[in-house]
Protein backbone atom coordinates (compact mmCIF):
# COMPACT_ATOMS: atom_id res chain seq x y z
CA UNK A 1 0.00 0.00 0.00
CA UNK A 2 1.27 3.21 -1.12
CA UNK A 3 -0.59 5.53 0.96
CA UNK A 4 0.48 6.32 4.63
CA UNK A 5 -1.67 8.40 7.42
CA UNK A 6 0.40 10.73 9.32
CA UNK A 7 0.56 14.01 11.02
CA UNK A 8 -0.09 16.72 8.51
CA UNK A 9 3.32 19.63 8.27
CA UNK A 10 3.68 22.95 9.31
CA UNK A 11 7.29 23.92 8.22
CA UNK A 12 7.76 25.45 4.95
CA UNK A 13 9.10 21.95 3.23
CA UNK A 14 7.36 19.08 3.67
CA UNK A 15 8.09 16.81 6.05
CA UNK A 16 7.66 13.84 3.08
CA UNK A 17 10.34 15.65 1.17
CA UNK A 18 13.66 15.71 3.47
CA UNK A 19 14.87 12.38 2.70
CA UNK A 20 14.10 12.70 -0.77
CA UNK A 21 15.59 15.89 -0.80
CA UNK A 22 18.65 14.96 1.37
CA UNK A 23 19.54 11.85 -1.07
CA UNK A 24 19.06 13.63 -4.08
CA UNK A 25 21.67 16.61 -2.86
CA UNK A 26 24.01 13.90 -1.72
CA UNK A 27 23.67 12.41 -5.24
CA UNK A 28 24.17 16.00 -6.81
CA UNK A 29 27.17 16.75 -4.92
CA UNK A 30 28.85 13.36 -5.69
CA UNK A 31 28.36 13.35 -9.25
CA UNK A 32 29.62 17.37 -9.61
CA UNK A 33 32.61 16.16 -7.92
CA UNK A 34 33.40 13.08 -9.92
CA UNK A 35 32.80 14.74 -12.95
CA UNK A 36 34.98 18.37 -12.24
CA UNK A 37 37.80 15.71 -10.82
CA UNK A 38 38.08 12.99 -12.87
CA UNK A 39 36.92 14.59 -16.44
CA UNK A 40 39.16 16.71 -17.75
CA UNK A 41 39.65 19.46 -20.77
CA UNK A 42 35.60 19.43 -20.65
CA UNK A 43 35.34 22.58 -18.65
CA UNK A 44 31.82 23.55 -20.92
CA UNK A 45 30.41 20.18 -19.93
CA UNK A 46 30.85 20.16 -16.47
CA UNK A 47 29.22 23.48 -16.08
CA UNK A 48 26.54 22.45 -18.09
CA UNK A 49 26.22 19.38 -15.34
CA UNK A 50 26.17 21.52 -12.12
CA UNK A 51 23.71 24.33 -13.86
CA UNK A 52 21.14 21.65 -14.69
CA UNK A 53 21.78 19.24 -11.21
CA UNK A 54 21.43 23.11 -9.20
CA UNK A 55 17.89 23.70 -11.55
CA UNK A 56 16.78 19.97 -10.70
CA UNK A 57 17.41 20.48 -7.10
CA UNK A 58 15.68 23.38 -6.18
CA UNK A 59 12.50 21.98 -8.78
CA UNK A 60 12.42 19.24 -5.89
CA UNK A 61 12.97 21.89 -3.27
CA UNK A 62 10.01 23.79 -4.43
CA UNK A 63 7.92 20.87 -5.52
CA UNK A 64 7.70 19.75 -1.36
CA UNK A 65 6.81 23.74 -0.26
CA UNK A 66 4.07 24.22 1.57
CA UNK A 67 2.37 28.02 1.07
CA UNK A 68 1.07 29.21 4.36
CA UNK A 69 -2.52 30.82 3.16
CA UNK A 70 -5.23 31.95 5.76
CA UNK A 71 -8.67 31.57 5.21
CA UNK A 72 -12.06 32.43 6.82
CA UNK A 73 -13.96 29.57 6.94
CA UNK A 74 -17.55 29.46 5.15
CA UNK A 75 -19.59 26.33 5.83
CA UNK A 76 -21.19 27.40 2.37
CA UNK A 77 -18.25 27.66 0.39
CA UNK A 78 -16.33 24.72 -1.12
CA UNK A 79 -12.41 25.45 -1.60
CA UNK A 80 -9.92 24.03 -3.79
CA UNK A 81 -8.02 21.50 -1.85
CA UNK A 82 -5.28 21.80 -4.33
CA UNK A 83 -3.01 24.04 -6.92
CA UNK A 84 -3.37 23.17 -10.61
CA UNK A 85 -5.92 23.61 -13.33
CA UNK A 86 -9.14 22.74 -13.70
CA UNK A 87 -8.96 19.61 -16.23
CA UNK A 88 -13.21 18.39 -15.80
CA UNK A 89 -16.25 19.81 -14.86
CA UNK A 90 -19.54 17.39 -15.52
CA UNK A 91 -21.86 15.52 -13.88
CA UNK A 92 -20.81 11.82 -13.50
CA UNK A 93 -22.43 8.60 -12.22
CA UNK A 94 -20.04 8.28 -8.96
CA UNK A 95 -20.50 4.55 -8.34
CA UNK A 96 -18.13 4.14 -5.48
CA UNK A 97 -20.04 5.84 -2.20
CA UNK A 98 -23.32 8.01 -4.11
CA UNK A 99 -24.06 5.80 -6.30
CA UNK A 100 -26.03 8.39 -8.10
CA UNK A 101 -25.12 11.26 -10.28
CA UNK A 102 -22.97 14.70 -8.47
CA UNK A 103 -21.15 17.24 -9.77
CA UNK A 104 -17.30 16.29 -10.49
CA UNK A 105 -14.98 18.97 -10.86
CA UNK A 106 -11.01 17.69 -11.38
CA UNK A 107 -7.66 19.40 -10.75
CA UNK A 108 -4.69 18.51 -12.53
CA UNK A 109 -1.28 19.27 -10.70
CA UNK A 110 1.29 19.37 -12.74
CA UNK A 111 4.65 18.82 -10.75
CA UNK A 112 5.36 22.74 -10.65
CA UNK A 113 2.17 22.56 -8.37
CA UNK A 114 2.28 23.13 -4.80
CA UNK A 115 1.24 19.18 -4.30
CA UNK A 116 -0.65 19.61 -0.49
CA UNK A 117 -4.07 18.93 0.07
CA UNK A 118 -6.38 20.22 1.99
CA UNK A 119 -10.01 19.78 3.23
CA UNK A 120 -12.18 21.54 0.78
CA UNK A 121 -14.50 21.77 4.21
CA UNK A 122 -15.66 21.69 7.40
CA UNK A 123 -16.84 17.90 8.67
CA UNK A 124 -16.66 14.66 9.77
CA UNK A 125 -14.58 11.66 7.71
CA UNK A 126 -17.60 9.90 6.77
CA UNK A 127 -16.02 7.06 4.23
CA UNK A 128 -12.12 6.51 3.84
CA UNK A 129 -10.48 3.79 1.13
CA UNK A 130 -7.20 3.11 -0.84
CA UNK A 131 -7.63 1.77 -4.22
CA UNK A 132 -4.82 0.27 -5.60
CA UNK A 133 -4.14 0.97 -9.14
CA UNK A 134 -2.50 1.61 -12.60
CA UNK A 135 -0.65 5.16 -13.18
CA UNK A 136 -2.15 6.88 -16.35
CA UNK A 137 -1.91 9.75 -17.10
CA UNK A 138 -3.57 12.03 -14.24
CA UNK A 139 -6.14 14.17 -16.93
CA UNK A 140 -7.46 11.53 -18.99
CA UNK A 141 -11.20 10.68 -17.34
CA UNK A 142 -10.17 6.79 -17.03
CA UNK A 143 -7.28 7.77 -13.78
CA UNK A 144 -10.59 8.83 -11.63
CA UNK A 145 -11.56 4.84 -11.52
CA UNK A 146 -8.94 3.02 -12.76
CA UNK A 147 -5.62 4.74 -11.13
CA UNK A 148 -4.24 4.54 -7.69
CA UNK A 149 -6.23 6.52 -5.44
CA UNK A 150 -7.84 7.30 -2.10
CA UNK A 151 -11.00 8.73 -1.33
CA UNK A 152 -12.49 10.67 1.16
CA UNK A 153 -16.12 11.82 2.04
CA UNK A 154 -16.58 14.86 4.36
CA UNK A 155 -19.97 14.99 6.12
CA UNK A 156 -20.59 19.07 7.17
CA UNK A 157 -22.90 20.23 9.68
CA UNK A 158 -25.85 20.34 6.98
CA UNK A 159 -25.86 17.01 6.53
CA UNK A 160 -24.36 17.16 3.20
CA UNK A 161 -21.22 14.97 1.94
CA UNK A 162 -18.81 16.16 -0.32
CA UNK A 163 -16.60 13.05 -2.08
CA UNK A 164 -12.80 13.96 -2.09
CA UNK A 165 -10.67 11.78 -4.67
CA UNK A 166 -6.94 11.59 -4.68
CA UNK A 167 -5.07 10.63 -7.23
CA UNK A 168 -1.78 9.45 -8.11
CA UNK A 169 -0.73 10.57 -12.13
CA UNK A 170 2.11 9.05 -14.41
CA UNK A 171 5.15 10.11 -12.17
CA UNK A 172 3.56 10.33 -9.07
CA UNK A 173 3.83 6.75 -6.84
CA UNK A 174 2.72 7.52 -3.42
CA UNK A 175 -0.17 9.33 -2.11
CA UNK A 176 -0.27 10.64 1.79
CA UNK A 177 -3.18 10.97 3.72
CA UNK A 178 -3.69 11.98 7.72
CA UNK A 179 -7.43 11.81 7.65
CA UNK A 180 -8.55 9.53 10.15
CA UNK A 181 -12.65 8.09 9.81
CA UNK A 182 -14.85 9.77 12.54
CA UNK A 183 -12.57 12.78 12.89
CA UNK A 184 -13.38 16.43 12.00
CA UNK A 185 -11.59 18.14 10.04
CA UNK A 186 -11.59 21.87 9.48
CA UNK A 187 -11.98 23.30 6.13
CA UNK A 188 -8.42 25.04 4.95
CA UNK A 189 -6.80 21.70 7.22
CA UNK A 190 -4.47 19.68 5.60
CA UNK A 191 -5.13 16.11 4.71
CA UNK A 192 -2.51 15.17 2.61
CA UNK A 193 0.07 15.45 -0.06
CA UNK A 194 1.05 13.73 -3.52
CA UNK A 195 4.57 13.60 -4.71
CA UNK A 196 4.96 14.61 -8.20
CA UNK A 197 1.91 14.97 -10.57
CA UNK A 198 -1.21 14.21 -9.91
CA UNK A 199 -4.99 14.80 -9.81
CA UNK A 200 -8.05 15.67 -7.26
CA UNK A 201 -11.61 15.02 -7.78
CA UNK A 202 -14.43 16.76 -5.88
CA UNK A 203 -17.99 15.09 -5.99
CA UNK A 204 -20.35 18.20 -5.41
CA UNK A 205 -24.21 17.98 -4.63
CA UNK A 206 -25.94 18.94 -8.30
CA UNK A 207 -27.78 22.19 -6.06
CA UNK A 208 -23.60 23.35 -5.50
CA UNK A 209 -23.43 26.40 -7.80
CA UNK A 210 -19.64 25.98 -9.54
CA UNK A 211 -17.40 28.83 -9.91
CA UNK A 212 -14.81 27.76 -11.60
CA UNK A 213 -14.19 26.88 -15.39
CA UNK A 214 -12.77 24.69 -17.72
CA UNK A 215 -8.56 25.23 -17.88
CA UNK A 216 -8.75 27.87 -15.01
CA UNK A 217 -5.65 27.92 -12.94
CA UNK A 218 -6.85 27.76 -8.91
CA UNK A 219 -4.76 27.96 -5.95
CA UNK A 220 -5.65 25.38 -2.70
CA UNK A 221 -7.04 27.04 0.57
CA UNK A 222 -8.08 30.31 -1.68
CA UNK A 223 -9.92 29.96 -5.00
CA UNK A 224 -13.59 28.77 -4.21
CA UNK A 225 -14.21 26.35 -6.85
CA UNK A 226 -18.19 25.90 -5.58
CA UNK A 227 -21.13 27.25 -2.85
CA UNK A 228 -24.45 26.40 -1.84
Amino acid sequence: MNNRTKGPSNALIHKEGFQIILTVGVLFIISNFCIHYFIENHFIFSLLFTVISGVLFILIILFFRVPKRIIEIDNNKIIAPADGKVVVIEQTFEKEYFNDYRTQVSIFMSPLNVHVNWAPVTGLVEYLKYHPGNNFVAWKPKASEENERFTTVFKTSGNIEILMRQIAGKLARRIVSYVTAGKEYKQGEQVGIIKFGSRVDIFLPPHAKVNVQLNQKVKGNKTVIAEF
